[in-house]
Formats: structure tokens, C-alpha cells, sequence
């Protein structure tokens, strides 16, 4: 008869066997004994996702479900951003400039477990231009979805319309989408874009496992077969959760609920989360740009004086290091101070009421109504800075209504000047890394419609600067261009520019590996893993 043995080939004792039937009792009791604890990443969003479309939302929020669960050829990595290698492993350019050619890796696949292949790109960039939404604004200009073309399976040959400088500076702007997946989807000739809005159709690190809706959030779990190796630590589920207030994303933090936070936080809130044990704080220099943005189409801010006035009103040393407690530098321009195309002489407007009175004086526009500062309700810091300058404002007799909205709102409001707030309050951030990505898209008319360009300034010599500036291959040349663009339109006082942020990360204890870029504010999680 055969017998029960160990591995030592010994019959086990009655006692042995008793100790492995209690532990498998226990296993089947509770299933978190019979496997390993998942490694879950909580990360707290103040703004609600209307959509994760790739080439429909493409700002800080929207970031993250572009960088995880999607691809491009190219992608930036790093503080000071670098682009690296990615779908493409390799690409050429003719000697105009005017074609590039793209290589790309074999082997990489869609979540769907299809090869992703160069008519993905190729159907990607026709989507995008088709659309003509997101990131689509820095595209249009150049290229038609007509002049990009699949050579074959693994090459991608786009030819511009005109030598644009800052062309590998946008390439990790675009999105590599699923067209199997998109093109199923699709209702009545939109690209499939509802569907797309809470489902996803990419190659990246992660899938999208559950969307739960846009003011709640969603959850993500790693793609097995990603084309990059994983590490040996890593994580089992990314929750994205929608908290709005930042009260309760602090208790949430200390509390170990959730294990990273919006970088928008009060400067007080960051020495709190500094003080408390369960929860650290990175500092990261980025190139975050805060503007208060003027409707300089419409009465009374299409009055250079008028705005000559609000830029000595606003008080910038109280809000940056009272408020702010000096976690910010000063930036007088369109430009990141850190960025190549910053004048070094750059003009500065100083906190000066008389001088506010003066230019009222000299204004052909009386203020007669109250001017709107609009800010986004979702992070307090925009709330504070309107309602410090309303009270600025309201010493030199200019009547203004500091008033809340929502990010998505906001942006839908710029498409019109009629539509446009008389001001509002945001960053502009790292989409790509080149002085177009601020001035050039902020005050060149061509830009006009986009969120970007709300102040609707108009100077044919500022845009002939800017365009010059992206026909121009030689950096030294482009970047006199920027910087005298940058002084004219400091001097037509078209918005007031406040700082350059140092991004404060609040991270839980057990986070590790966080891996910051100023494109996409370290919100790329395939490196991360959580430890105890």
C-alpha cells in the first residue's frame, strides 16, 4: 500500500499532518494568506476626468492615464527632461528637415494582444488631426494625416509641411491608439471618442480594469505583456480617486488611505504633511508657469493701461512668500525662468499701487463694472490669489468678483472671446520642451480657440516672431527670437506671469521609486512599488 511521504521520505507524524490541515483551513478561511499582499497604489485627483481620451484631454489631470496606459514614439524621462527612445527605437531626419522618419521596436503590443505596427501610428496621427482636439493644436500646423505614411510594418515617415523646430519636442504628445479597437467603437463618425472617454484602447503599462466615473475615478492593473520588462517590485492596482477637497486628501494621506496627492497644495498644508511621520514630501523643480490670464479682447482689458495697472496690482511678494512661504520662484515672463528663450534682463512688474493708480489714470477705459477672476474650485490655491488680488484691486477703486468654476468648464469657455472670462487663474505645464510650448502657443493668433491662448492677443509682429522661431533650426537664432517676443509682450502687459513652481509631492511613507518629469508632473507609475 502506498503511503503519505515527506520530502525527507519519511511518514509524517499525526501531529504534522494535523498542523497543515489547520493552516490550509485557515488559507481557505481567509485568502489573503493563500496569496501575496497586493501591492496597491492610491493616488488623490482634485479634478474629475470628463474624459481619458488621449486626443481629447490633454492637460496635467490628463496625463495620467495617458502615461500609463498608453504609448509614443518618443517619450520625455527625467528632471531636466530628456526624450529617450520608446515605440521607436530609433528615427532619421533629412537634411531640410521637413522628414522624419520613425523606426519602431517589434514586438509591442496592444492591451488586445496585437502587434502594435506602423499603420497604428499612421491611423493615430488621422484620428488626431481629424479631431482636432487636445495635443491636435501643436500638430495641425505642420502636417496633414495625409503626409504621414506607414513605408512598411515597422517604419513611419511623417513629411512637414514647413521645417518646424520644436517637431521631436511634440512627438511625445502623441498618442499610439488600438485603430481594431477605436474604429469598432465607433458612433456616428466620432472617432470612436465616446467610447474612448472612459475605456481605453492602448499599449501601455497598464489597462484600464474598471472605470467607476468621472467624479469617482478608476482603476488600473498592469499589462503582462508590456513590452518593457517589469521590475521585480511592482505594482498589483493603481485607484485613481477623485477627492476634491484638500482637507480630506491630507487626512487620507496621514491616515494611509490613499499614498499620493495633487501637487496644487497649499504651502501650510506642505509643512503640515512635512511634520507628520506616515507621509513625506518631495520637492521637484519644474516648469510650471502660474498666469493670471487677461481677456485683452474685451472691455475694459483690451486697454493696454487698464492692464499695465492690474500688473502692478497684484502682490507678488506677499503671495509667493507669505502664502507660499517662499516654496516658488518669482517669473516675470511667459517663459520658465530654467528654460533657454528667458530673457536675462527680463522686465519685471513690482507690486506698486501708485503705479496701478498712474497707468488707471492715463486709461482711456474707466472700470465701471467688476472685472471677474475666475479660479478653479478644485485647488485653493487659484481661490487665494483671486481673492488677494480682488482685495488689491479694490484699494486703487477697480471693482472686482473673485468667482469659482471648474477646470473643464473653464477651458470649454475659451473658445470665444465673448465666451472667455475677464480673467482666470491657471499653470501652464511641461507638454513639451521647447519656449513654443509657452510663448509660442500662449501669443501667436494662430493659436487663438485654445485654452492656451485665452488672452486673445493680437500683434502680427509677436506671431512673426513666434513663427519664425519654428522655422529657424539653429538654437542660438531661435532663441533671440523668443526673447524678444518675450520683452514686447511683458511690455503690452498682456497677463500677469507670477512664478515657476518647485512642485511638492506628497507621498505616503510606503511609496518607493517615484520618478519625477516636469512632462506629466511624475505621474508615470510602471516604475513604483509600495513597501512596508
Amino acid at each position: 500500500m502506498n503511503r503519505l511521504k515527506s520530502s525527507f521520505g519519511k511518514v509524517p507524524s499525526i501531529g504534522f499532518l494535523v498542523i497543515i490541515g489547520i493552516i490550509l483551513s485557515l488559507a481557505l478561511a481567509n485568502p489573503a494568506m493563500a496569496a501575496a499582499k497586493k501591492s496597491r497604489f492610491v493616488m488623490a485627483i482634485g479634478a474629475e476626468y470628463e474624459s481619458v481620451d488621449p486626443h481629447v484631454k490633454y492637460d496635467v489631470p490628463g496625463y495620467l492615464p495617458f502615461l500609463n496606459m498608453y504609448d509614443n514614439l518618443l517619450r520625455y524621462q527625467g528632471n531636466p527632461p530628456k526624450i529617450v527612445p520608446w515605440l521607436a527605437e530609433k528615427h532619421g531626419v533629412s537634411a531640410d528637415g521637413m522628414t522624419w522618419t520613425f523606426y519602431l521596436r517589434k514586438g509591442a503590443k496592444f492591451h488586445d494582444g496585437t502587434e502594435l505596427k506602423a499603420d497604428a501610428v499612421r491611423y493615430s496621427v488621422e484620428r488626431l488631426l481629424s479631431m482636432g482636439k487636445g495635443p491636435a493644436s501643436a500638430f495641425l500646423p505642420i502636417i496633414s494625416k495625409e503626409d504621414v505614411t506607414a513605408k512598411d510594418d515597422y517604419t513611419v515617415v511623417f513629411k512637414l509641411k514647413k521645417p518646424f523646430s520644436p517637431f521631436l519636442a511634440i512627438i511625445p504628445m502623441l498618442a499610439i491608439v488600438n485603430p481594431r479597437i477605436v474604429k469598432a467603437h465607433e458612433k456616428d463618425g466620432d472617432w470612436g471618442a465616446q467610447w474612448l472617454s472612459t475605456n481605453e484602447a492602448g499599449s501601455g503599462a497598464f489597462v484600464m480594469k474598471e472605470w467607476k466615473g468621472a467624479a469617482v475615478g478608476f482603476l488600473l492593473e498592469p499589462f503582462k505583456d508590456y513590452w518593457q520588462p517589469w521590475p521585480q517590485k511592482r505594482l498589483d492596482e493603481v485607484e485613481v480617486r477623485i477627492i476634491r477637497e484638500i482637507s480630506s486628501v491630507v487626512m487620507a494621506l496621514k491616515k494611509g488611505e490613499v499614498h499620493g496627492g495633487q501637487t496644487y497644495i497649499p504651502a501650510e498644508v506642505v509643512e503640515q504633511l512635512q511634520k507628520d511621520p506616515n507621509v513625506r514630501v518631495e520637492p521637484h523643480e519644474s516648469m510650471r508657469v502660474m498666469v493670471l490670464r487677461m481677456n485683452n479682447a474685451r472691455l475694459p482689458l483690451n486697454d493696454k493701461n487698464i492692464r499695465k495697472a492690474l500688473s502692478h496690482a497684484f502682490n507678488y511678494d506677499a503671495f509667493i512668500k507669505d502664502i507660499l512661504k517662499g516654496m516658488a520662484t518669482r517669473n516675470c515672463g511667459p517663459n520658465p525662468r530654467n528654460l533657454w528663450g528667458y530673457p536675462k534682463d527680463a522686465f519685471c512688474y513690482d507690486y506698486n499701487l501708485e503705479k496701478a493708480k498712474e497707468y488707471l489714470a492715463k486709461a482711456k477705459t474707466k472700470v465701471t463694472k467688476p472685472i471677474v477672476i475666475s479660479y478653479q474650485m478644485e485647488l485653493i490655491q487659484t481661490k487665494i490669489a483671486a481673492e488677494l488680488f480682488q482685495s488689491e484691486l479694490m484699494k486703487i477703486g477697480v471693482p472686482a468678483e473673485a468667482r469659482a468654476d471648474t477646470w473643464p468648464k473653464l477651458v470649454a469657455s475659451t473658445k470665444t472671446p465673448e465666451t472667455t472670462p475677464d480673467m482666470w487663474i491657471h499653470w501652464v505645464s511641461t507638454y513639451y520642451v521647447d519656449p513654443d510650448n509657452w510663448i509660442g502657443q500662449m501669443y501667436d493668433m494662430a493659436n487663438h480657440g485654445a485654452w492656451k491662448a485665452s488672452s486673445w492677443y493680437k500683434n502680427e509682429e509677436v506671431s512673426g516672431l513666434l513663427q519664425k522661431a519654428r522655422e529657424v533650426l539653429n538654437q542660438a537664432e531661435r532663441q533671440k527670437l523668443y526673447e524678444k517676443a518675450s520683452q514686447i509682450v511683458v511690455d503690452d502687459a498682456v497677463d500677469l506671469w507670477v512664478y515657476n513652481t518647485t512642485e511638492y509631492q506628497p507621498l505616503h511613507k510606503s511609496v518607493r521609486n517615484f520618478q519625477f518629469c516636469p512632462a506629466g508632473s511624475g505621474q508615470e507609475y510602471r516604475t513604483l512599488y509600495m513597501e512596508e
